[in-house]
């Protein structure tokens, strides 16, 4: 089956956003066009300040001339003198001459420009041209000569400096103004684009929930008014994916009546359980049946009798709840079967008796006045019993029970009560965890599209009188003494110990019901993998979905802390927990990892193919990986890589072996 690998995209960094650009770019022609404004204005001001400067000149010069020819005496040196020095001293000229018709100075006063409230610099920049005013004297008819005067630009360089300050000063506020009221626009302009940033990043994560309210143009409100219709459209379509593999995850595998699993789903289940060489664990199995449910049946009818079924339903359900990892389903008519791991032969007894007493106690208030009864028969897993052995035992067992005739349970073979008692079980774990006697085995999981493993599931063992004891057989003894915790947490270490020696090779652990609900454990653990720092990214850690359903909040505040930490969450054992898929959206989960019991024989059973065809469609939809485990053929094999899996783990593709090894 062909799939797309999609691509969440992250914040791209050094990428401008769109508000800038624009900011940029009318900033930028806002500030072009006041500084043309500004150097147009003062290209102005300085040739008006010029013409002024060369006007006063030539008014001067002409003033001067006039006085010389009219007032006074021009052929008198000393009367020339006492006018030029009277006008010079006025201080608004440079330079006052006056010249006789062969070019020699008659009478005259000149200074430097130095005394100014003007920077050196602006007057170098400024350059304001000296024009030499001249005008004749003359007397009567003749020529006496003619008088030079430039004007003092002192006063225009300072009229000049102002002027250009103010410009500056008003191209400056003008332009911050307008900046400021630029970015205020865009910012009001554009907010729901960030908007719309934030809904696409949350779409490319699969969150539909997210919406845009901000509104602006008719534009941008339209496109944000698509976005949303858009992501309303995908939520339901994922909803109704959800639902759908909801639906056929009861039609396939749990009874219409009860909600119970169903025969073969049962089945399947006992038999990884019982038969997996990995996952072989010490337990019980106990068949029950109502005496008399035919003629209760013909009796009351079916609808009533229906109702029987449902009332029993839930008593097993609740025996099934207060026994971890225990499972019951519905055979036929009024028979159920129920498979405890990690149970004594002889506790098993005693919490049967309990069962089929509170179930004779409901049978009976329905019933009556038919006499009813309701019988057992427990019998234990031993070493090469496989799953049809196990059965026809506890069947025997059962049919001798109802020989009795009287509610009550039998014992298969009472006198074999396995390897251990309890108390030496406790003493073989308790020792374990003092003494860290827990090594590590990896198996593969393998993936088509790379070379190496996508990582290694670590299983623990730990050593007993026989010799190593496997992960399925002390386990659920664990977990009944309550300390599984102990065991997860030396495992975690042990894990990051081999991270910190290959942190190129990445493992998954998976951790148990009662650690994850365990804020202690799960504060311990967070801060083991945050010190742990980077080469936490390659542990896979693992959450049963049996323990979503039953500590969602305890998983969704791990799950979060996790994801903060950078390490990958995978739900484990997926397909048997009951949990909602549309649950799941909730959680920062990057694979789902499919039971054993949906992978063994899945070449012939269509029912389950289908099944994890329309799971892995949906995960893939919603970027989460799917990993399928107990793959121990290769028909299984072929079956699931064409369904498009991302990784695959069995006793086909590589057997577990010793991490020191």
């Amino acid at each position: 089956m062909a799939r797309k690998h999609t691509c969440i995209d992250r914040p791209q960094s050094g990428a401008a956003t769109l508000r800038t650009i624009l900011l940029l770019f009318t900033g930028s022609l806002l500030v072009l066009v006041l500084a043309v404004g500004f150097v147009t204005s003062y290209g102005y001001f300085r040739d008006y300040v010029s013409e002024q400067l060369a006007g006063h000149a030539r008014d001067g010069a002409t003033a001067v001339g006039l006085s010389l020819s009219n007032a006074i005496d021009a052929r008198d040196p000393v009367a020339s003198a006492s006018l030029i020095d009277a006008v010079f001293d006025s201080g608004r000229y440079l330079s006052v001459r006056y010249l006789d018709h062969q070019g020699r100075e008659v009478a005259g006063r000149e200074m430097t420009l130095s005394d100014s409230t003007v920077p050196a610099w602006f007057r170098a920049f400024a350059d304001l041209e000296l024009t030499v005013a001249e005008a004749e004297v003359v007397r009567g008819w003749s020529r006496l000569g003619k008088v030079q005067v430039v004007s003092n630009p002192g006063r225009a360089y300072t009229d000049l400096w102002r002027i250009t300050i103010g410009l500056i000063a008003s191209t400056a506020i003008i332009g911050g103004v307008g900046l400021f009221a630029l970015f205020l626009l865009l910012k009001r302009t554009l907010r729901p684009l960030r908007a719309l940033e934030r809904q696409a990043q949350a779409l490319g994560n699969r969150n539909f929930r997210q919406r845009v309210t901000v509104k602006s143009t008719r534009e941008v409100n339209q496109v944000t008014a698509a976005m949303n219709q858009m992501a309303d459209d995908l939520g339901q379509l994922f909803e109704g994916q959800a639902k759908l593999i909801q639906h056929l995850r009861r039609v396939n595998n749990e009874d219409p009546v009860t909600g119970l699993a169903s025969r073969s789903a049962f089945d399947q289940r006992l038999k990884v359980e019982v038969e997996s060489e990995e996952k072989a664990a010490p337990g019980v199995l106990i068949l029950v049946q109502l005496w008399g449910f035919a003629t209760y049946n013909q009796t009351y009818g079916r609808s009533e009798a229906d109702r029987l079924l449902l009332r029993a339903a839930v008593v097993i359900n609740g025996f099934v709840s207060a026994h971890v990892g225990s499972f019951a389903g519905r055979r036929n008519g009024a028979e159920f079967s129920i498979f405890v791991p990690g149970a004594m032969p002889a506790d098993a007894g005693i919490w049967c008796h309990d069962l089929v007493i509170e179930l004779d106690s409901v049978y009976a208030d329905l019933a009556a006045p038919l006499e009813t009864a309701v019988h057992a028969g427990v019998a234990p897993t031993g070493e090469g019993r496989g799953i049809r052995e196990l059965l026809a035992a506890a069947d025997e067992a059962l049919r001798l029970a109802q020989a009795d005739e009287e509610t009550g349970c039998h014992r298969a073979e009472p006198e074999k009560e396995g390897h251990h008692n309890l108390e030496t079980w406790r003493v073989i774990i308790s020792q374990a965890i003092r003494e860290q006697n827990l090594t590590l085995w990896l198996q593969p999981m393998v993936s088509e599209q790379q070379s190496q493993p996508v990582y290694h599931q670590v299983f623990s063992r730990i050593d007993g009188p026989e010799g190593p004891l496997k992960a399925g057989a002390f386990i659920p003894m664990a977990e009944r003494f309550g300390l599984i915790s102990d065991i997860d947490r030396l495992l975690i270490q042990r894990v990051l110990m081999r991270l910190a020696e290959r942190p190129d090779e990445p493992l998954a652990v998976s951790l148990s019901s009662a650690s994850v609900a365990s804020e202690a454990f799960r504060k311990e653990i967070l801060a083991m993998l945050e010190e742990a720092g980077a080469r936490a990214a390659n542990l896979w850690i693992g959450i049963s979905e049996h323990t979503i359903h039953h500590h969602r909040t305890a998983v969704g505040l791990l799950v979060r802390a996790l994801f903060r930490l950078g390490v990958p969450v995978l739900v484990d054992r997926f397909g048997v927990g009951g949990v909602p898929f549309s649950y799941l959206r909730n959680l920062s989960v990057q694979a789902l990892r499919i039971d054993n019991s949906f992978i063994h024989d899945i070449d012939t059973h269509d029912d389950n193919r289908f099944y994890l065809e329309s799971v892995v469609s949906i995960a893939h939809s919603r970027g989460v990986k799917v990993f399928a485990t107990g793959v121990e053929t290769s028909a299984e094999y072929s079956v699931v890589s064409k369904l498009g899996i991302d990784g695959a783990m069995g006793y086909h593709l590589g057997r577990p072996f010793a991490a020191d090894h």
